[in-house]
């Protein structure tokens, strides 16, 4: 049994289906849970939070499509890649499925080691977003990207030298957080150089005139903290 990896929510009404795409799926150590019609699906979907939701178009109680759509407005399935199964030469189907939310769609019958494969890029695909997420931070009207080291502001691109950058980094990584000075040097300068609070205090004040006063707060005797603007 390989490592468990991202959780898989399967939904066909077609016993035969379930257990044949989940047996090759769990063999590839993904977690993965079943329903049998849209009903039960957005149920499990709630509880589970799935990676992924592979769903069949036409199921009794509640069909694919509305499922989707639903499945949609749940804020909890935000990032939850939706695929659905859908026989051949049924278009209307697929078109039906992109229309109600669905990221992808997969043409039934399907070989498992092509269906395993098509699984496998769909994640990587969300990971992949996932992580570029991560590393671009958009708080309003300011929108940070760590990986280029650049920073937007109402839509223009402002250039920060390195520690204001690493310094307006930290302290919007959680917003409302308050750092102690003793965290921001030591994230922000390290080992590099012995420097006082003094230093950033200076570094505060810049940031302060470059986007403004009302972000940046003083905790007196302790630190500072990034206020999100409204």
């Amino acid at each position: 049994m390989k490592e468990s990896k991202a959780k898989i929510l399967l939904v066909d009404d077609e016993p035969d289906i379930l257990e044949i795409v989940s047996y090759n799926l769990k063999n590839e150590g993904y977690q993965v849970y079943t329903a049998e019609n849209g009903e039960e699906a957005i149920k499990k979907a709630k509880k589970k939070k799935p990676d992924l939701v592979i769903l069949d178009v036409m199921m009794p109680v509640m069909d694919g499509i509305e499922a989707c759509e639903k499945m949609r407005k749940m804020p909890e399935l935000d990032k939850t890649i939706i695929t659905f199964l859908t026989a051949r030469g049924e278009d209307y189907s697929m078109i039906a499925g992109f229309d109600a939310g669905a990221d992808d769609y997969i043409t039934k019958p399907v070989k498992p080691r092509v269906l395993v494969s098509k699984v496998k890029s769909l994640l990587r695909r969300n990971v992949a977003e996932k992580e570029t997420e991560d590393n671009v931070k958009k708080l309003g009207d300011l929108v940070i990207d760590r990986d280029q080291y650049k920073i937007f502001f109402k839509k223009e691109e402002l250039i920060l030298p390195r520690k204001e950058f690493e310094l307006l980094s930290l302290l919007t990584g959680q917003p409302g957080k308050v750092y102690t000075r003793e965290e921001i040097l030591d994230v922000v300068w390290g080992n590099e150089v012995v420097v006082g609070g003094r230093t950033i205090d200076v570094h505060i004040r810049k940031l302060r005139e470059k986007l403004g006063d009302k972000r940046f707060k003083t905790v007196k005797g302790v630190g500072y903290k990034y206020v999100q603007s409204k």
